[in-house]
């Protein structure tokens, strides 16, 4: 299998197969929530099929260098990224198209980049790997852009794309690619990965990861404390367990100005899960994810009920799902403290 993957050994094993045996699907869609390793298995794939792994690591979207030039690419005027389309390319061979911009979307000029660059031949070895990074994120152009490569790609070309909801994607791109679906890590298996990596506080990282090693490696628990210290008040606000004024001292705060809002709704998600568990789970059978505020959650658990956290959890949806419309954040916020007041 693919060295270094941690997790979902059937699809590794799946795909080690097909390299081995050189009957590698042309379109690869590896679908599965954020940070459970997609990418991460893409350029093992990518590897495998054309060496020089170190090169193509270098694409990582999680390493620093890189994830500092996503941000700086976030302060560019739209004008100024479609002049120059986000690709990584460390490896001449190895093209990784990733989400770009403040809403973090996949663009019809990067598509149409990756359909000129797709005509070229490799320079070395018998094919070329596109990495299409959530592609889920694409926004309509761009993926009937996309579907036009796909419906007559360059016999060397080899597409490989992640994305976190395959139903969001058209059915005719679903149609055209083999899928295979990747799962969040048991909890020995994220232990092994904790190790391996020499991960500090590894406990709390396992459970705060929920199976995604990608997370845990990345999660920064300084700034997570901070973020989910404004949002356990924003739902002490929208309860009734604390004071409207105690969430805009909060809203003012660097965790919330300086995060995007899909971050802190993550953050949301995870402590109503907490919220369900302490108030449902009599028997004491389910982990709290964060159970160093259990006291706290506790509190919260007994002022709601089942109801509030229904309520609770389909307002957060309805929020999620404006995010890439751009909304504005505290707005979002305050509105879903005031829809859920008793």
């Amino acid at each position: 299998m693919f060295p270094n993957f941690y997790g979902n050994r059937a699809v590794n094993q799946a795909l080690w197969q097909a390299v081995t045996s050189g009957r590698v699907p042309q379109t690869i869609l590896l679908a599965g929530p954020q940070g459970v390793g997609k990418a991460t298995l893409a350029r093992r794939l990518a590897a495998a099929l054309l060496g020089n792994a170190e090169k193509i690591e270098r694409d990582d979207l999680s390493l620093p260098e890189n994830s500092a030039y996503l941000r700086e690419r976030e302060k560019w005027p739209a004008e100024r990224r479609n002049e120059d389309p986000l690709i990584f390319a460390s490896h001449p061979d190895f093209v990784t198209f990733a989400p770009d911009g403040p809403l973090r979307q996949i663009s019809i000029q990067q598509m149409r980049l990756l359909k000129e660059l797709a005509q070229y031949k490799p320079l070395r070895g018998n094919c070329r790997v596109f990495l299409i990074d959530e592609l889920d994120r694409a926004n309509e152009q761009a993926a009937n852009s996309l579907l036009k490569t796909l419906e007559e790609p360059p016999e060397h070309l080899l597409l490989v794309a992640t994305a976190e909801n395959v139903y969001e994607l058209l059915p005719t791109i679903r149609s055209r690619a083999v899928i295979f679906h990747l799962s969040p890590l048991s909890e020995e298996e994220m232990a092994a990965f904790v190790r391996a990596r020499g991960l500090s506080h590894p406990e709390r990282r396992i459970a705060l990861a929920q199976g995604r090693p990608g997370l845990a490696a990345s999660l920064d628990l300084e700034a997570y404390d901070r973020q989910r210290e404004a949002m356990l008040t924003l739902l002490e606000a929208a309860a009734g367990a604390a004071p409207f004024a105690a969430w805009v001292q909060q809203s003012e705060s660097a965790a919330v100005r300086q995060e995007k809002l899909e971050i802190l709704l993550i953050v949301v998600y995870g402590l109503l899960r907490d919220l369900l568990v302490l108030s449902r789970d009599g028997a004491g059978t389910l982990p709290v994810r964060n159970d160093d505020i259990r006291p706290r959650l506790q509190a919260l658990a007994g002022r709601v009920n089942f109801r509030w956290l229904e309520r609770a959890v389909s307002r957060v949806d309805e929020i999620a799902s404006l995010v890439r419309r751009n909304i504005q954040k505290t707005l979002a916020l305050d509105a879903l403290i005031a829809g859920l007041r008793p």
